[in-house]
């Protein structure tokens, strides 16, 4: 029992000495709480500064032939010539594929002998009509017999006309789609045939550009396809109503395209020219902050306490207007050299100390041209 009660006591004592530490270790972290600071956040700055921009309207567009159609049959046959290779350049009425109209072609030899008999039978009745010898009903009726013998013959025609399908304009040949001795239906795709110079684009703005529009305008025109060329066409055409749900309305670009390098479906960044340039507030798109209540960003500011000077963020509300490369310009809420967070704000909250850190970050350019891969 004895050592049963000493045993007891230990514990507790152990125990007793360990709740002492631990309260007096919590007492020192609550008087030391009010003076404690966070470690400073590392973040890549920008500073605002002033650009002549060109002023112009920029927009996302997509390339569109002037002449485009997928090559179909009217009328289902099967396929006896085929006269054209994939990717072939073709003039207007070459022939591209030619369906089998054995059936056809001696139904119209049987229709011309059958006109050329009613030519003679409406020959003789106009003879004997002059001699006086037949009824003029007679005369009528061998006539209408011809006319109606050449219908026959012209629908015969018509349709061997339609078995042999040609290219219904000058233009660039895609893929083909058909094989040799394949039975085709009606409206079957038989080859994409695309005229690629000119070419057009389409886009659309806003409703609040209206006014800044009007035909003749200088458009650019980029495509990730080529990133170092830029191609310029001219305005060529404005909506005449708006969509009335997105507000917006829609445009068409011509561009001559001579080489032949924008292809319909192509996605294009389009800029329509308004004037020379404009002077604009610039940062970085990276710093921008977007929510459904506005944009911000976080501006740096020098802050002193206790002899001490930190950078400390605060965010601000600004309005942004367009962009321009890796820049987008910023209407109200900034002045130029303003230091503002342009990567690194998603962690920080009013007030928190900052290091600066530029060195890792990609430099934004107003021509951005990543490399691929």
């Amino acid at each position: 029992m004895k050592k049963f009660v000493v045993g007891i006591i230990v514990v507790v004592a152990v125990g007793g000495a360990l709740g002492l530490v631990k309260a007096l270790q919590i007492r020192a972290l609550i008087a030391a709480a009010p003076s404690f600071m966070p470690p400073p956040s590392t973040v890549a700055t920008a500073i605002a500064h002033e650009e002549q921009w060109p002023d112009s309207l920029t927009a996302i567009g997509s390339v569109n032939a002037v002449q485009g159609v997928m090559v179909a049959p009217e009328i289902g046959g099967t396929v006896a010539q085929i006269a054209f290779e994939s990717g072939a350049t073709v003039n207007q009425g070459d022939l591209l594929v030619k369906l089998d109209t054995s059936s056809e072609d001696a139904q119209l030899r049987a229709a011309e002998a059958q006109v050329q008999l009613a030519r003679l039978n409406a020959e003789r009745t106009r003879q004997l009509r002059a001699d006086k010898t037949v009824s003029q009903a007679e005369l009528d009726q061998a006539e209408a017999s011809l006319l109606q013998n050449q219908a026959n013959a012209d629908a015969i025609r018509a349709t061997i006309a339609k078995k042999t399908i040609r290219a219904p304009f000058a233009g660039k040949l895609g893929i083909r789609l058909v094989n040799l001795g394949e039975q085709l239906d009606t409206g079957k795709s038989i080859v994409s045939l695309q005229a690629l110079s000119p070419v057009y684009v389409d886009f659309s703005l806003p409703q609040q550009d209206l006014e800044k529009l009007r035909t003749g305008l200088k458009v650019r025109v980029a495509a990730d396809a080529y990133p170092d060329k830029k191609f310029e066409g001219e305005l060529t055409a404005i909506n005449p109503d708006l969509n009335a749900t997105t507000r917006s309305v829609q445009l068409r670009a011509s561009f001559a395209n001579a080489d032949q390098l924008l292809r319909p479906g192509m996605f294009v960044r389009v800029a329509v020219e308004l004037s020379d340039e404009e002077k604009v507030l610039a940062i970085p798109s990276t710093a921008i902050l977007s929510a459904p209540y506005g944009d911000a960003i976080y501006l740096v500011e020098s802050q002193a306490a206790n002899g001490v000077t930190n950078l400390v963020v605060q965010q601000k509300f600004i309005r942004t207007g367009r962009a321009l490369g890796d820049f987008i310009s910023v209407e109200s809420g900034l002045q130029a050299g303003d230091l503002v967070v342009a990567a690194g704000q998603f962690k920080l909250h009013n007030g928190d100390r900052v290091l600066v850190n530029n060195e890792d970050i990609p430099k934004p350019s107003l021509s951005p041209n990543p490399p691929n891969g």
